[in-house]
C-alpha cells in the first residue's frame, strides 16, 4: 500500500460495509476523503449499516460492485470477507490502485505496540481473556478487531503507553504487509479449504509474526504442530504453551494440575486447573495462551487468575442458553467446522444430541461422524449440508445406534432436539459448517437457536 497518511480530498472506495466497512467510512469521511461506499447488497438490504454511517459524506454505490468506483480511486479499502477475486477488484489491482484494510490501515496508525493474536481456534476466547486481564490489572488498554470492534474507531482513545489488543483473522491478515509487535497462533488447523489451499491457509496465518523484527515476540502452542513450526521461522523472541509437555523456554504451560507462567525458565504458579470455568481441554490452552500474552504485556500472575476465575465464556462459544426439563441447551454457533465441533463435543460428559448443519467448507467429515456415533444419543443435521453430515453418520460404524433425523432449519432441529433428548442430556447446537446458507454470520445463527429454545421455554 502507498503511503496514505494524508488522505485530504483523496478519492478512496471502501468495498463491503460491515463492521469493518462502517468503521473505514467513519474514519475515511473524518480525515477529509472522498469516500465511495461499493456493496453488492441493494439499500433494503443495508439499512442498519447505512443508519451506522449516517452523517457521513460518502457516496454511495449499492446493488453492485462496479469496476469503475475501484479503477477510479486513489486507494481502495476492502473489508475481509470481500473474494479476492471478485472482478472489480482485479480490475483495480491490474490498474496499480493501492489496495488496503482496515486492519493495515489501523496497524499504520496505531502510537502503540499491538498484540494481535490469531489461530484456527480460540482466538476470539484468547483475545477477550487477554482484555480481562489487562482489565483485572488495571492497565489503559483497548481490545478490537475480529472480536467485532472497529479498529479505527479505537484510535483516539490510544496513546503510547496504551496496551492494544487485537484478534487478527486469516482474511484480514491476508491484506497486510506489516505484523504486530506481540504474535500469538494459538492454532492452524484445517478450515476454509473451500476458499484456500491448505498452503495458502497456513501462510496467511504466519502473516502474523512474518513481518517482526528481531525485537518482537511470539507466542505460539506447542501442541500444535504448524504453530510450533512457526518457532523456528519467527525473527524475534520466542515463547510457547502447552497442556500436555514442558515448553522449551518460557511461556506458560499446565504442570499437573496447575496453570503456570515459566519466566526466565522459573514456573510461577497461576491458578489450579479446576478454577477455570470454561469447559474442555481446548479452553485451557486458550487459557494458556491469554496467559502467555498477558504476561508480556506486563499483567501480573495475580492479576491474570482474578480474571480466569470470573471469565465464563464469549457468546456463542458452548454458552448455555437454558436448561428446560432436565436438558441443557447450549449455543456454540461459532463452531464452523468439523475440529471445532469435536473440541465442543469433547467438553461435555452428559449424553449428547448433536446438532449439524449449515454449509461445508470442504472439510473432511469421517472423525466427526465416528465421534458422533461414539458419543450422542441422537444427531439432527439441518440446512444446506444436511446430507452430507447425514451421510458421515451413517458411514460410521455404530450407527444404528444413534437416532438420526434430518430436519429443514435452525427452528425444526430444536423442535426435533426437544422430542429427543431425555432429563440430563446436554443439546449441543454445534453445527460443523458456516452459517451462509442462511444466516449472515454465525452470530446471527446463534441468535436464531438461542430464541428457538427460549421460545420452548416460553421466556422469549
Amino acid at each position: 500500500m502507498t503511503d496514505m497518511q494524508n488522505l485530504l480530498e483523496a478519492r478512496v472506495t471502501v468495498v463491503g460495509l460491515g463492521i469493518e466497512g462502517i468503521d473505514l467510512v467513519r474514519f475515511l469521511t473524518s480525515e477529509g476523503a472522498r469516500v465511495t461506499v461499493s456493496d453488492a447488497r441493494p439499500p433494503e438490504q443495508l439499512t442498519e449499516q447505512l443508519a451506522a454511517i449516517e452523517g457521513c459524506e460518502a457516496r454511495l454505490s449499492l446493488g453492485g460492485n462496479r469496476i469503475e468506483d475501484l479503477t477510479e480511486a486513489d486507494a481502495v479499502y476492502v473489508s475481509q470477507g470481500v473474494p479476492a477475486a471478485l472482478p472489480a477488484l482485479r480490475a483495480a489491482e491490474e490498474r496499480g490502485v493501492p489496495v488496503s484494510s482496515m486492519l493495515e490501515l489501523f496497524l499504520d496508525r496505531c502510537p502503540a505496540p499491538v498484540a494481535g493474536i490469531t489461530g484456527s481456534a480460540g482466538k476470539t476466547t484468547t483475545t477477550s481473556l487477554v482484555g480481562a486481564m489487562l482489565d483485572a490489572s488495571g492497565q489503559d488498554h483497548v481490545v478490537g478487531g475480529n472480536i467485532g470492534v472497529g479498529l479505527l474507531s479505537l484510535l483516539p482513545q490510544i496513546t503510547p503507553n496504551t496496551r492494544v489488543v487485537v484478534e487478527m483473522s486469516h482474511t484480514q491478515l491476508s491484506r497486510v504487509a506489516r505484523s504486530p509487535e506481540l504474535a500469538c497462533v494459538t492454532n492452524v488447523t484445517p478450515n476454509h479449504l473451500d476458499q484456500f489451499s491448505w498452503d495458502d491457509y497456513v501462510d496467511l496465518k504466519r502473516r502474523v509474526f512474518k513481518h517482526q523484527r528481531p525485537e518482537d515476540r511470539a507466542v505460539f502452542n506447542y501442541d500444535d504442530p504448524v504453530a510450533r513450526s512457526f518457532m523456528d521461522e519467527a525473527a524475534g523472541h520466542v515463547y510457547s504453551t502447552s497442556r500436555t509437555q514442558r515448553i522449551p523456554g518460557d511461556g506458560a504451560m499446565l504442570d499437573g494440575d496447575r496453570i503456570v507462567h515459566v519466566v526466565d525458565g522459573a514456573p510461577i504458579e497461576v491458578l489450579r486447573r479446576d478454577e477455570i470455568r470454561l469447559r474442555g481441554e481446548h479452553n485451557v490452552e486458550n487459557v494458556l495462551s491469554a496467559v502467555a500474552v498477558a504476561g508480556l504485556l506486563g499483567v501480573s500472575e495475580e492479576a491474570a487468575a482474578r480474571a480466569i476465575r470470573v471469565f465464563t465464556g464469549v457468546p456463542h462459544r458452548l454458552e448455555p442458553i437454558a436448561t428446560i426439563e432436565g436438558v441443557t441447551w447450549i449455543n456454540d454457533s461459532i463452531a464452523t467446522a468439523p475440529e471445532r465441533t469435536l473440541a465442543g463435543m469433547h467438553a461435555f460428559t452428559e449424553p449428547l444430541v448433536l446438532l449439524l448443519g449449515g454449509r461445508d467448507k470442504n472439510l473432511p467429515t469421517r472423525v466427526l461422524g465416528e465421534e458422533a456415533v461414539r458419543r450422542c444419543r441422537a444427531v439432527i443435521t439441518f440446512g444446506e449440508a444436511s446430507d452430507l453430515y447425514a451421510s458421515a453418520i451413517r458411514d460410521a460404524e455404530g450407527s444404528e445406534r444413534v437416532t438420526l433425523r434430518q430436519v429443514a432449519d435452525v427452528d425444526a432441529a430444536v423442535a426435533a432436539a426437544a422430542e429427543l433428548a431425555h432429563s440430563g442430556d446436554v443439546v449441543l447446537f454445534s453445527p460443523a459448517g458456516t452459517s451462509f446458507d442462511a444466516f449472515r454470520n454465525f452470530e446471527a445463527r446463534g441468535r436464531a437457536f438461542r430464541d428457538a429454545v427460549l421460545a420452548r421455554e416460553g421466556t422469549r
